[in-house]
């Protein structure tokens, strides 16, 4: 266990750190997904604020 003493004696534990490694550029699969999400995420958000401003505007 990696430790260092501090005054007075007490310890002074430090976590562990991960392995590092480089991230991988995404599949073609996973870049398809990630754009069928966010037109999903923008159509929802869409969909929120118009449901917001049709209801506020009630009157």
């Amino acid at each position: 266990m990696r430790y260092t003493t501090e005054e007075g004696g007490r310890l002074n534990n430090f976590a562990l750190e991960p392995k590092m490694y480089q991230a991988e550029a995404p599949t073609k699969a996973q870049q398809v997904n990630y754009l069928f999400l966010g037109v999903a995420g923008l159509a929802l958000i869409g969909g929120l604020i118009f449901v917001a401003y049709s209801v506020s505007s009630v009157g």
